[in-house]
């Protein structure tokens, strides 16, 4: 039987240490809150108090339950008076040495069977452990932020941690209504391993200019549907903080060069540019602590200014190939007012691609989204073909053929002598360089990447790929399109896998590198990364989906041109695709879905 806690201690009263005094209240528990003076104790109460008064008027507390809670709450200055507890948690800033002394110092208070947790999220708990004369008693309890609203709780258990210590604190996790992970002592633990390698990139992304903030963050929300951007997130947590963490990650993780902080974030710490806190960081804030952007020197002009800058009339445009891909482009450009001409390989082909948009646009009358008027309307704007001779009068020309070099090539050489001069050409190439494309015209200036993502009409996001020969013009007819479509456009240079594939598939090789050493299993990790950062799908749910073959090749992809060591695919991804595991369209990846 797990022990009964009915008295715990949190020490450390930040915006993290407060919030698991709530959880601990929320929950029935006693809680002696523990701060350092009594100006850092009445910080913590009013932040206690901040965060159930908004509960209250958010109608998900009521007010007798937000009193009774905090009349469970004993606040207090100093360790001493942590002497009767049955837990205690420490929240204080992510300093080796000073939680050190602090357990040495709770070693000595407390009770003898008292278990002493910390909730660091990067240090070693070991190390913390062995200030204490009590090392197996001692676990890491690593909360979420915000702390009342997350699920997720990483238990963090040493070489020497009890096996019943380890079991009441699970327990303990389940009667707070959190659903616990259970890991061992290594760097970053789980969600953060996975999630600051990721961050740091996106933040090297930038350095490098590659794309602008808003870009960046647009990409990863709308392409993946993340909660936030990485950029946005590295300004909620703290630029400081995230130094921090991702410095120790790289120092106690093999110095894996993806944990290596990005040297614009050592530069932005020093000059003070710590994100919401101190008001300004990636982005600039109403005032210290807000969460209002507003516009700095680094904002975008207006759009519309953008994008009437040079912008080509587009009315006519041509969509070529016959897959999922282009039967969802020529639907969106249909439902978006251009007249549309869609070139396959034959009329078999064409029938079927004609089929699938009338069923597409069928479901959207069903659904209630799209008036019959309209879709009629958008059928009878698109015209069927089988030769590419019937786009010599479009004004833009979007490829969606299969991802083979030679082919995108030998496509584009033959529309340079049929489309009329000032036409965009556009390829919707996911991994490909568009340059290579481009070059196989005489025109490489009119050349753009357009990287839809699928399925096509739902998707928000489009990457428009600019190369070293792509013109300001072609530049600007792109955005144009993509706004007249619906869609955000974000801008990227050519580069292996864009924006949103070049930052997301190395976090997922990571993931895969972490299953492959038996740190956790597929499950915890999945919890981890949905329940502790928000994401609505899991590492190994994802790659299930996307197919194991197609993230391989993306992967080897990236490697292939940036050279980067930690992006080479992890062994465990190609020996499953080498298995013919390739996800749920095989049946199997790193899940069976044969009886699902």
């Amino acid at each position: 039987m797990a022990r009964e806690f009915t008295r715990v201690g949190v020490v450390g009263l930040g915006t993290m240490g407060a919030g698991i005094v709530e959880v601990f209240a929320r929950n029935g528990l006693d809680v002696t809150a523990v701060e350092i003076s009594d100006a850092a104790l009445e910080r913590g109460r009013a932040t206690l108090t901040s965060s159930t008064d908004r509960a209250v008027a958010k109608g998900k507390l009521a007010e007798a339950d937000r009193d009774a809670l905090m009349s469970r709450v004993d606040f207090r200055v100093g360790l001493d008076a942590l002497h009767d507890v049955d837990l205690v948690i420490e929240a204080v800033p992510e300093h080796l040495d000073l939680k050190q002394r602090i357990f040495a110092e709770l070693d000595r208070v407390c009770k003898p069977e008292t278990i002493l947790a910390t909730n660091t999220s990067s240090l070693s708990v070991t190390e913390i452990s062995v200030a204490t004369t009590r090392p197996n008693q001692v676990i890491g309890i690593h909360f979420f932020n915000p702390a009342p609203v997350m699920k997720l709780v990483e238990v963090v258990r040493t070489v020497v941690t009890s096996a019943e210590v380890v079991a009441d604190v699970e327990a303990l996790c389940e009667r707070l209504g959190k659903v616990d992970v259970t890991i061992s002592d290594r760097a970053g633990f789980i969600a953060n391993a996975l999630l600051f390698g990721y961050l740091n990139h996106a933040v090297g992304m930038f350095e490098a200019r590659y794309a602008t903030r808003e870009d960046i963050d647009a990409a990863m929300k709308l392409g993946c549907g993340l909660p936030m951007g990485p950029l946005a997130l590295m300004d909620l947590i703290g630029l400081d903080t995230a130094y921090e963490i991702l410095d120790t990650m790289y120092r106690r993780g093999g110095r894996d060069r993806r944990h290596a902080p990005a040297p614009l974030l050592k530069q932005m710490v020093t000059a003070g540019l710590l994100g919401r806190k101190s008001g300004r960081g990636f982005y600039t804030y109403e005032r210290p602590g807000s969460p209002k952007v507003v516009p700095d020197e680094h904002t975008p002009v207006a759009a519309d200014a953008a994008l009437a800058d040079g912008a080509r009339a587009v009315a006519k445009v041509g969509v070529v190939g016959s897959g999922t891909m282009a039967t969802g482009i020529i639907e969106v450009f249909a439902k978006a007012g251009y007249e549309i001409v869609s070139v396959t390989r034959g009329a078999e082909k064409s029938a079927k691609v004609c089929e699938a948009v009338k069923t597409s646009l069928n479901k959207g009358v069903v659904r209630g989204k799209l008036a019959e008027a309209d879709r009629d309307a958008a059928m009878g704007r698109i015209t069927w073909s089988a030769t590419l001779e019937h786009l010599a009068d479009v004004d833009l020309v979007v490829e969606a053929v299969v991802e083979e070099l030679s082919v995108k090539k030998a496509l584009f050489a033959s529309l340079d002598e049929i489309c009329k001069p000032g036409v965009v050409l556009a390829t919707t190439t996911s991994s490909l360089p568009v340059i290579d494309v481009a070059m196989a015209t005489q025109r490489p200036a009119d050349v753009i990447g357009l990287h839809f993502f699928n399925p096509a009409p739902i998707m928000p996001l489009v990457e428009v790929v600019r190369t070293i020969r792509t013109s300001a013009e072609t530049s600007a007819t792109a955005r144009a399109v993509c706004a007249a479509m619906g869609k955000t456009g974000v801008v990227c240079g050519d580069r292996s896998g864009f924006i949103v594939n070049a930052l997301l598939f190395p976090y997922l090789n990571d993931a895969v590198k972490m299953l492959e050493a038996s740190y956790s299993t597929a499950d915890d990790i999945d919890y981890a990364m949905k329940l502790g950062c928000g994401y609505p799908m899991g590492p190994f749910e994802l790659l299930d989906v996307v197919g194991l073959d197609v993230s391989l090749a993306i992967q080897r992809e990236l490697y292939l041109e940036l050279r980067e060591p930690g992006f080479a695919p992890a062994p465990l991804l190609e020996h499953l695709v080498t298995a013919g595991y390739l996800g749920r369209k095989s049946g199997r990846g790193f899940r069976d879905h044969t009886n699902r």
